[in-house]
């Protein structure tokens, strides 16, 4: 169905104009935030337009990983050294086949000035304590984790090894929500914003842009309470309202294998802002790229092995849980089992997460893999071989197969439990708009939109297919900075 809402207005039907700023941003989670606030840095007078009652988007409800290395005063802190040319050759393997390699070198580059900034500019808090724990994040207030698999096969043969998931501090932390650490990267950054005169306007969906007779974009059209307004942009507008996970009918045509299982994304994800800018022309990347979670917790899979619909293991089980789920659904039909023995499944049980909700029971519990293979209907001899080989190799310590490291390689033994994990994912968008490395929208023939700058997941940002926990708060704020400074200067 049709929607000419969507299509480009010209400004000389903009009778009168209701809210005008040098730079107009669309959006007020973490990457609308970080160009408001870099905009406002550079002199402009900026005003946020933010669809509900109050900002923080998607970003505000996440645990709070800031994807940074390079030598990061924390990392230092917590006795890990890493520099920016491993972090690059990490990233552009583990990001997918595609991945914007300017983009990727550049927010490499700036890791460390972008950790200052947000440690010393902003205000961002991060505590001095590594999590060494199996999870998705640290359930406690450490601030530095391992979250992309950079210590697991096969990055870990590719480049130097670093944790890099920098997690804003915060005291009595909860695993989402005021209390979580997307609260405290948010919290700054918009009083931040507000000190610097920033002006916030709530309740106001962005419905279309407004182009000149040169083409370059002037303004918006929005939609407040019911009222159609219009926002003039002196100097440039920055669209950042987020991925479009939400909307139903772009997720079937870009990114299928997700559909009806949107995870780690808000409603208002609905994709608006890159229709708004595909009617004026604007390039899109990676659309079919997304991040898939899977529902167990880590301490558990770990110490077992997870199968296929064919008895076969498929992933490391102690690398990055995001790869687990992307291998899950993306490669093996959405299909898998956590083989676990009795003793590695209640030892599991007493370790530390910040996902206690995703400890499953067994779904079959069996004296011997013969007896568990049939009664998961696998087909026979299918988990027996997959558990004599992952055995025989366990006696020793090693992983030949898919270079699970020492620590968690052990015999399975008897009773051996399995938990039907079939289905269990879920997952939210990685692209949308191409931008330029100064968040430039590109048009199709490659070059800029001029007056359109945007950044978030409403961009194909530096995953490509790939992802490591706080690519999307990283990238999105790095850029967020860059197209705020663009669209100010513009």
């Amino acid at each position: 169905m049709s929607d000419p809402s969507i299509r480009p207005i010209p400004a000389d039907r903009i009778a009168r104009w209701d809210y005008e700023a040098d730079v107009v941003v669309a959006g007020f989670g973490v990457a609308g935030a970080s160009a408001a606030v870099a905009a406002a840095t550079a002199g402009a007078q900026v005003l946020v337009l933010e669809r509900t009652s109050g900002w923080g988007g998607a970003a505000a409800m996440a645990g709070g990983f800031v994807y940074l290395g390079g030598g990061t005063p924390l990392q230092t802190a917590c006795g890990f050294e890493d520099s920016v040319a491993d972090m690059q050759a990490f990233l552009k393997a583990a990001l997918g086949p595609g991945a914007d390699e300017a983009k990727i070198d550049l927010y490499c580059e700036g890791s460390v000035d972008h950790y200052r900034w947000l440690a010393d500019e902003i205000g961002v808090p991060f505590k001095a304590e590594f999590w060494g724990e199996p999870g998705w994040e640290p359930p406690t207030d450490a601030g530095l984790m391992y979250s992309g698999g950079e210590n697991s096969a096969p990055f870990n043969t590719i480049a130097r090894p670093a944790p890099r998931g920098h997690v804003p501090q915060m005291a009595d932390k909860q695993s989402n929500g005021e209390r979580g650490g997307g609260y405290m990267l948010m919290k700054p950054l918009v009083d931040k914003a507000i000190e610097l005169g920033v002006e916030a306007v709530y309740d106001v969906r962005v419905q279309t842009l407004v182009v000149d007779a040169d083409g370059r974009v002037t303004g918006l059209v929005a939609k407040q309470y019911g009222k159609t307004v219009a926002v003039r942009a002196r100097t440039g507008v920055v669209l950042a309202t987020g991925s479009f996970a939400y909307n139903g009918a772009m997720v079937e045509a870009f990114a299928p294998r997700i559909a009806g299982r949107p995870a780690a994304s808000i409603e208002e994800h609905d994709g608006r802002a890159i229709r708004m800018a595909q009617a004026l022309g604007a390039d899109l990347a990676h659309m079919d790229a997304t991040e898939v979670a899977f529902f167990c917790d880590p301490q558990l899979f770990i110490r077992g092995i997870l199968v296929n619909g064919r008895g076969q293991r498929y992933v490391p089980e102690d690398t990055y849980p995001g790869h687990v789920g992307q291998a899950t659904l993306l490669r093996n039909d959405n299909q898998a089992f956590l083989v676990i023995d009795q003793a590695a499944y209640e030892e599991g049980l007493t370790r530390p997460t910040a996902t206690p909700m995703l400890r499953m029971p067994p779904t079959w519990v069996c004296e011997t893999v013969t007896e568990l293979e049939a009664e998961m209907g696998l087909p026979a001899g299918s988990l027996q071989t997959t558990v004599e080989v992952y055995n025989t190799h366990a006696a020793n310590g090693e992983d030949p197969l898919l270079g699970k490291k020492p620590e968690w390689v052990a015999p399975i033994g008897s009773p051996v439990a399995a938990i039907d994990l079939r289905g269990m994912t879920g997952g939210f968008t990685l692209g949308g708009l191409r931008t330029s490395v100064d968040s430039e929208v590109l048009h199709v023939s490659g070059d800029p939109i001029p007056g359109l700058f945007a950044a978030g997941r409403c961009t194909a940002g530096i995953s490509a297919g790939g992802y490591v926990s706080g690519a999307s708060l990283g990238d999105g704020s790095f850029f967020g900075r860059r197209a705020g400074a663009s669209a100010a200067r513009n």
